[in-house]
């Protein structure tokens, strides 16, 4: 591998910050060919099962994986009150903060993403932050039950590389709902087939949970060598 393309930190003070800040750092397998900074969704924290396992599968196949929360989530984490979501903007700039902190320690290829709202802000940043790649895990292409109205607008115009892994139902951005959108030509989105809005496919389809997430970690890990 091309040393420009490994993943590579600063040891005892990168382990240092990841402990100060809160943040979680699985650390891959072997030599490392990319880090992908993974926000969470709305509803769940950085440590949910479903983060846990992605975090897990995608260190074992080589990536190393930082998440961090947002501010609504790390508070409900100190007092254990449910809120919604911080406005864009705090989310938004919370994504600069560990994105600026993480370069600073990490080098080689840095991917930024997340499932589903992380996801969706991240591709708000990509180009801004110039970020090598962006994975979003279950794009939350529109509300639930109003595919007429998408916010794809600015996927239209990305120029970072990107990999988008959605399940056929999902029910923020279904295959025949997508299909009909204008999306940049550096977007690649992988379909998982039954697959909802956390790849859990269909137990009548012949396919498996833990199935789509070692496929999708696999898709993840492929991608972000390329």
């Amino acid at each position: 591998m091309d040393k420009q393309h490994k993943a590579s930190i600063d040891g005892d003070q990168w382990a240092q910050c990841v402990r100060d800040h809160g943040w979680l750092w699985d650390a891959a397998v072997g030599e490392a060919s990319a880090t992908l900074v993974l926000a969470h969704g709305a509803g769940a924290a950085m440590d949910s099962d479903w983060m846990n396992d992605m975090a897990g599968r995608l260190a074992g196949l080589g990536v190393n994986v930082l998440r961090f929360e947002f501010a609504y989530m790390a508070q409900r984490r100190v007092d254990g009150v449910k809120r919604p979501p911080n406005p864009a903007a705090k989310l938004l700039d919370c994504w600069r903060e560990v994105f600026a902190v993480v370069r600073r320690h990490v080098d080689g290829v840095l991917a930024v993403g997340g499932k589903s709202m992380g996801g969706q802000m991240a591709s708000l940043l990509a180009d801004e932050l110039g970020a090598d790649a962006l994975v979003c895990l279950g794009y939350p292409f529109y509300a639930v039950g109003k595919p007429q109205k998408p916010r794809v607008e600015h996927l239209a115009l990305l120029q970072t590389r990107t990999l988008i892994v959605q399940g056929e139902r999902d029910a923020l951005g279904n295959r025949d709902a997508v299909g009909a959108y204008s999306l940049s030509p550096s977007i690649s989105v992988v379909w998982m087939a039954a697959g909802d809005h956390d790849l859990k496919p269909l137990k009548s389809s012949g396919f498996t949970h833990s199935g789509h997430l070692a496929s999708a970690a696999h898709k993840v890990a492929e991608f972000l060598r390329g």
